[in-house]
């Protein structure tokens, strides 16, 4: 029974094609599948029936070569910057990039030609004392990250560690909207596939009744045939006698 109504939900929707399309249309979706309680799909013919199905929506669809062709061109340069222009230059000249300068780190005496000039001097104890400066904040932020370098990241961890668990209820609440809606699916199926059983147990039991009401009609028309014959000859027979002459 349940295969049956299974083969013929799929071979109804086979032939429905147009009118489901109209209907879809129209804003209305037909689902005529119910995995939780169908059965047969590992019978013969029915992965044939399902390819043959998926074959004739295929020569239907008309696929074009741009499915984007209705949109705007996109501007991909809407978001680049200076720096990155440059770089997609560098990468199309096939370029190599410019190695990091550490000229800015070294402490360079003046040249040969210019020991006796003040202003050479002078040049090279400026970049003596940014040096230092610079060297003198790095210490300044390593002594302030040994003393709340530690707070800071711990601060950090349990930021990561709240993020995680937030994360985790979302999972754990939509998992749960998950198995809610597949127990509604399943309830939902079962419903309607027990309905569908009854309701197709109901019509193979009116089948059945008209096929016998029907046989029942035949023998009733064949025995008054019978019966209209056996009147008949009993007709013709008092007839033959009463024409038959007297004799005396």
């Amino acid at each position: 029974m349940i295969y049956y109504s299974t083969n013929v939900r799929r071979t109804n929707r086979r032939h429905t094609v147009q009118s489901e399309e109209e209907r879809n249309m129209a804003g209305e979706v037909l689902i005529d599948a119910l995995p939780y309680f169908d059965q047969g799909y590992d019978d013969s013919g029915v992965r044939e029936l399902a390819q043959a199905l998926v074959e004739e929506e295929t020569r239907r669809y008309r696929p074009t070569k741009n499915y984007l062709s209705y949109l705007p061109t996109p501007d991909y340069s809407a978001f680049e910057t200076e720096v990155m222009k440059s770089e997609f230059e560098r990468l199309e000249k096939r370029q190599p990039m410019e190695l990091l300068s550490m000229k800015r780190y070294e402490l360079p005496a003046p040249i040969s030609g210019q020991r006796n000039d003040i202003a050479a001097w002078t040049e090279c104890v400026e970049n003596s004392m940014a040096q230092l400066e610079h060297q003198a904040t790095r210490i300044e932020n390593l002594e302030l990250m040994s003393t709340f370098g530690s707070n800071a990241w711990k601060a950090h961890n349990n930021l990561l560690v709240k993020m995680v668990e937030k994360a985790q209820k979302e999972l754990v609440s939509l998992r749960k909207q998950i198995q809610e809606i597949n127990w509604q699916r399943k309830h939902g199926q079962m419903a309607a596939g027990n309905q569908l059983r009854e309701l197709e147990a109901s019509w193979v039991g009116l089948v059945s009744k008209n096929y016998e009401i029907e046989r029942a009609c035949l023998e009733l028309e064949a025995e008054i045939t019978q019966l209209r014959g056996q009147d008949q000859r009993v007709v013709r027979r008092e007839e033959d006698k009463e024409n038959q002459p007297m004799e005396y």
